[in-house]
C-alpha cells in the first residue's frame, strides 16, 4: 500500500512514522519547505520526501493520501487526487484504527484549546495514562506509533474533521460555533457548521456529545438533525436534570445520577467563557468517574493557556494582556467582555471574513483607543472609526506596543486581541504573542 502524505509538518511527519511502522510504502511531499528537525526524523526513519513541489508521478500513484489540515481542498493536487478517486483523509482518521484508546475529541470556534488542556490536566491529575494530541501537543499519529496510552484528549479543527470517514470519539465536545475560516467554506456559514458536527456523525448510543446549550448555531443544528450519542448540555443560565450549569455562583454537574458541585470562586480560570470550558471538561471527568477531590484540585490549580488572555506585565500600573490566540471576532468578544478597566486594543492581521458589528457595544463601553496592527486595516477603520476617539496604524509589534503605552494611563489595560490570522506580519499566532511579550518586556 502506497501512502502519500501532503505536508511535512507535525501531523505529516507523525503520520509518516506510523505509516512506516505499519508497513506502508510512505512518501512525504510538501509544496513549501520542511523544517530541518522534521527532515532529520524522515531521514533517520528512511522515509522518502520532497519539498518545494508536488511531483505528480510520485503523488498520483497513491493508494491513500493523508493531507495536512492547512492544505485546502481547492488546491490543484488535492483536486487531481479526488478526480482519480484516491481517498484523501486526515491524520486523525489514519491513526485512529491503530489504537484501542478511549478518545475525547474537542472542537469549537473558541475555547477548544483551553478545554482540551483543562480536560487533559484533569485526566492526568487523576493518574490516567493519557496523551494530548491534535492541534496541541504532539501529533496523534506519532503518539499512536510511539506510545501506548489508554486515553487521548484531541483538539480537532474543522479542517481535521473534514478529513474523517469512520473516526468516532467516545466523548465529543463542541464548545461553541461562530463564523470562522469562512474563506475555506465558500463563505457559507452553514458549511462550516456542518463541518463541526462531523465530530458526532459516527458516534453510537454508548458515546457522549457535550455541548453549549446556549449556542444558537448548535441548537439549530440539533433541532434539525438526529444524534445517536447521549447529549450532555452545559449552560450559564439554564438548569438540567443531566448536564452542567451555574446556579448561585456554584458549578453543578449531574451525570449518571451523580452530582458534582464547586464554588465558582475557586476555579482558577477567570471569565464567563472559562466557566463554560470548565463545565465541559468537568463533564468528561464525571463520565470517566474521576474522584470529586481530584476534579476540585485540578480546577483550582489549572494555569490556563499561553496566548489566551495571558497577563504579561504591569508597567506604571497599566496591565498588558496577550490574547494573540484570538483569531476571530467571537474570541475578541470574550476578551473585551472580561475587561474591567479602560482598554487600549491592539487588533488586526489577515481578515477571514470578519463581521465586527457584534463588538460595537463592547468597544463603545470599554475601548479608549485602537492600534491597528496589520497590512490592510481598512475594514477595522471603517467599522470603528466613528466609535473610538483615537485610531492609529502600525506595521510592527514594537511600534504597536510603544504606541499603546503612549495612549494608556494609570489603571488602563493594553490588550492584544487581534480578531485576525497572523500571517501578514508573523509566522503564527504564537510568534505574534511572543513578539508582544518581548516588546512589553523591552518597554
Amino acid at each position: 500500500m502506497r501512502l502519500v502524505i501532503l505536508g511535512g509538518g507535525e501531523s505529516g511527519v507523525g503520520t509518516a512514522i506510523l505509516g512506516k511502522k505499519k508497513g506502508y510504502d510512505v512518501f512525504v511531499s510538501d509544496f513549501g519547505k520542511i523544517k530541518d528537525s522534521y527532515k532529520e526524523v524522515l531521514i533517520i526513519n528512511g522515509i522518502a520526501w520532497e519539498e518545494g513541489k508536488h511531483t505528480e508521478d510520485l503523488v498520483l500513484n497513491a493508494d491513500l493520501v493523508m493531507k495536512s489540515p492547512g492544505i485546502p481542498d481547492k488546491s490543484p493536487i488535492v483536486k487531481q487526487l479526488k478526480s482519480k478517486g484516491i481517498a484523501v483523509i486526515s491524520e486523525i482518521e489514519f491513526a485512529a484504527p491503530f489504537t484501542k484508546a478511549l478518545t475525547v475529541g474537542i472542537t469549537g470556534s473558541n475555547g477548544k484549546t483551553t478545554t482540551t488542556m483543562l480536560t487533559y490536566h484533569l485526566l492526568k491529575t487523576a493518574g490516567l495514562n493519557v496523551g494530548l494530541a491534535g492541534n496541541v501537543g504532539k501529533s496523534f499519529a506519532w503518539q499512536v506509533a510511539d506510545n501506548n496510552y489508554d486515553f487521548y484528549v484531541i483538539e480537532l479543527s474543522s479542517f481535521q474533521l473534514d478529513g474523517i470517514v469512520d473516526y468516532r470519539p467516545d466523548i465529543a465536545i463542541i464548545t461553541n460555533i461562530s463564523p470562522d475560516h469562512l474563506d475555506r467554506y465558500d463563505y457559507k456559514y452553514q458549511n462550516y457548521i456542518e463541518s463541526k458536527f462531523r465530530i458526532t456523525m459516527n458516534q453510537t448510543e454508548e458515546d457522549f456529545l457535550i455541548y453549549d446549550a446556549n449556542d444558537e448555531a448548535i441548537l439549530e443544528w440539533l433541532s434539525k438533525n438526529k444524534v445517536k450519542a447521549k447529549l450532555i448540555p452545559f449552560s450559564l443560565t439554564d438548569e438540567f436534570t443531566e448536564g452542567a450549569y451555574i446556579k448561585n455562583n456554584k458549578m453543578e454537574v449531574k451525570i449518571n445520577h451523580e452530582e458534582f458541585t464547586m464554588d465558582t470562586e475557586y476555579i482558577a480560570l477567570e471569565g464567563k467563557h472559562n466557566l463554560k470550558n470548565a463545565m465541559a471538561a468537568t463533564s468528561v471527568a464525571k463520565i470517566l468517574q474521576i474522584r470529586k477531590e481530584t476534579i476540585r484540585e485540578s480546577l483550582s490549580n489549572f494555569q490556563g493557556v499561553e496566548h489566551r488572555l495571558e497577563k504579561v506585565l504591569k508597567i506604571q500600573n497599566v496591565q498588558y494582556i496577550n490574547d494573540s490566540k484570538a483569531t476571530n471576532v467571537n474570541s475578541v468578544f470574550f476578551a473585551l467582555d472580561s475587561m474591567t478597566t479602560p482598554t487600549v486594543w491592539i487588533v488586526g492581521g489577515v481578515d477571514k471574513g470578519n463581521d465586527y458589528h457584534e463588538l460595537m457595544s463592547l468597544v463603545r463601553e470599554k475601548v479608549k483607543a485602537i492600534v491597528c496592527l496589520g497590512v490592510d486595516n481598512k475594514k477595522i477603520i471603517d467599522a470603528f472609526g466613528n466609535v473610538v476617539d483615537i485610531m492609529v496604524e502600525v506595521t510592527s509589534m514594537n511600534e504597536a506596543v510603544r504606541m499603546a503605552q503612549r495612549l494608556s494611563e494609570k489603571g488602563d489595560t493594553v490588550l492584544l486581541s487581534p480578531a485576525c490570522a497572523s500571517f501578514d506580519l508573523f509566522e503564527s499566532y504564537e510568534d505574534r504573542g511572543r513578539q508582544f511579550k518581548q516588546a512589553v518586556k523591552n518597554l
